[in-house]
């Protein structure tokens, strides 16, 4: 299958992920090799964020500092040469039921729509179950990473149903069969 569009969880996949949210622009730490990674990626096909970010709807930080954060990642990716990424973001807490918020797919639909790419020609690279499971539903390729919560997540049922399971995003092109 063509890959045309490659899907990011953004906490414990581009950066280090807390208990405690990322809070602030400060609190947001690359993996080692995470925006290299991407900036290799760009080369081949299209890279876009979905995350969910319930700490914006919890009150622990307005979408003005989700900005931030999200300008600083950018920023990072444009020092190494890539093109600054779209993210797909829900800020809603769990209880409220949405459909952006993973498990459900709302998020990956929404930027497979933006990019006009299909499920089949799209990859979502995640940490949780819940980033598998949202890429099943979204019917896409995904791959689970081993960073952040990716070493638990191996244990839950849905990790059986990954089509690829890295190291890290730092090996996600290698895994991927992308040239240098």
């Amino acid at each position: 299958m063509k890959l045309e569009l490659l899907l990011l969880d953004r906490d414990g996949v581009i950066n280090a992920d807390s208990p405690n949210y990322i809070k602030s622009p400060e609190e947001w730490i690359a993996l080692p090799g995470a925006l290299e990674a991407i900036v290799r990626l760009q080369q081949h096909v299209r890279v876009a964020v979905c995350t969910n970010q319930s700490g914006v709807g919890r009150g622990l930080f307005d979408e003005a500092i989700l900005a931030e954060i999200h300008d600083k990642m950018n920023s990072g990716i444009e020092s190494l040469g890539g093109q600054a990424v779209d993210v797909f973001y829900c800020p809603h807490r769990p209880d409220i039921g949405c459909n952006c918020r993973k498990p459900a797919p709302g998020l990956l639909l929404a930027a497979m729509g933006a990019y006009q790419t299909n499920a089949a020609c799209t990859v979502y690279v995640g940490d949780s179950e819940k980033d598998l499971l949202a890429a099943m539903q979204a019917q896409c390729r995904s791959v689970l990473v081993l960073t952040g919560n990716g070493g638990a997540t191996l244990n839950a049922p849905a990790a059986g149903q990954a089509d690829r399971i890295s190291r890290s995003l730092a090996t996600v092109p290698d895994d991927l069969g992308l040239p240098l």
